[in-house]
């Protein structure tokens, strides 16, 4: 009799450990070659689905990692710039990145103020006594200078003693303008003479020597100085101007090295007069520049 039939029977199950193989129980030892046919066809279609359902996975796995190398590549949200995580095909970019360059641009250089001053043609503003030397009083550092008479010739020669006259003559002198103050009975006059030029300015001043003297302007409370004392005086030149001081007692008396008042005296107008040239060209420029 066949152990098939009757009692209970295990069903073996090839995914199953320990389940029994379905042998015939004959007499003869003989497989049961029917039952291993369909148990065979049986693990066949198992695989079979396992591996389809197994390709579709690969295939939605692949697809994944294929987007995400693509977002980590292309997106802005990598901060690290790591360079793994692109493609594993790609590459990185063989250099560094450069700003944009653009065509260099330079400011046109600042106008120079003495350029102003250097050329009748470019030296227009309006000019006299009243112009360089305004007001009633001049203030340098804590001395107060009163302003008396002034005075404005274009026969510079007029105005000029010693050697002067012929100096200013010959270099083209077109006008001279003087001013003077005082101040505790010392006295000063200064002379501004004008040329065409900054080059015939200079070459006057280069000509002058210690007889090269501006006459005094007395009058409008100041009484007469240096006419025939010994007096102290400068010279000196600045763009298209010469400027000269003489300076003294209002009591006649001469001026010596130890007169330390009467210098620091003839050394302050000097120093106001080229102010006052600077500033003429300092104010021209800036106009021009704001035109």
């Amino acid at each position: 009799m066949s152990y098939g039939q009757g009692g209970p029977q295990s069903q073996w199950d090839p995914w199953k450990p320990h389940s029994q193989q379905p042998w015939s129980s004959g007499d003869d030892g003989t497989p049961d070659w029917a039952a291993l046919a369909e148990a065979s066809e049986t693990r066949n279609k198992r695989r079979r689905l396992l591996f389809v359902g197994g390709g579709v996975l690969a295939t939605v796995v692949v697809g994944t990692a294929v987007a995400l190398a693509v977002v980590s590549a292309n997106g802005d949200d990598d901060a690290s710039g790591d360079p793994t995580g692109l493609p594993a095909t790609a590459s990185g970019p063989s250099g560094s990145a450069s700003a944009p360059s653009f065509a260099p641009t330079s400011a046109p250089p600042p106008l120079d103020p003495k350029d102003f001053v250097s050329s009748a043609k470019k030296d227009t503003a309006p000019l006299s006594p009243r112009t360089l030397f305004p007001g009633t009083r001049l203030t340098m550092g804590s001395t107060v200078y009163e302003k008396g008479p002034t005075a404005d010739t274009r026969s510079c020669a007029s105005a000029a003693g010693g050697t002067l006259p012929q100096v200013l003559t010959a270099n083209g002198c077109t006008r001279l303008m003087r001013v003077s103050y005082v101040k505790d009975g010392i006295a000063v006059t200064v002379g501004v003479a004008v040329f065409d030029t900054e080059a015939q300015a200079a070459r006057a001043k280069a000509q002058t020597d210690d007889r090269s003297i501006v006459q005094s302007l007395s009058g409008k409370g100041v009484k007469p100085f240096c006419n025939s004392a010994v007096c102290r005086s400068t010279r000196n030149s600045y763009g298209r101007y010469a400027y000269f001081t003489i300076a003294g007692f209002t009591s006649g008396k001469d001026v010596t090295t130890k007169d330390a008042k009467v210098f620091a005296t003839g050394n302050d107008l000097a120093e106001f007069t080229f102010d006052q040239i600077r500033r003429r060209g300092e104010a021209q420029a800036s106009a021009a520049a704001d035109r």
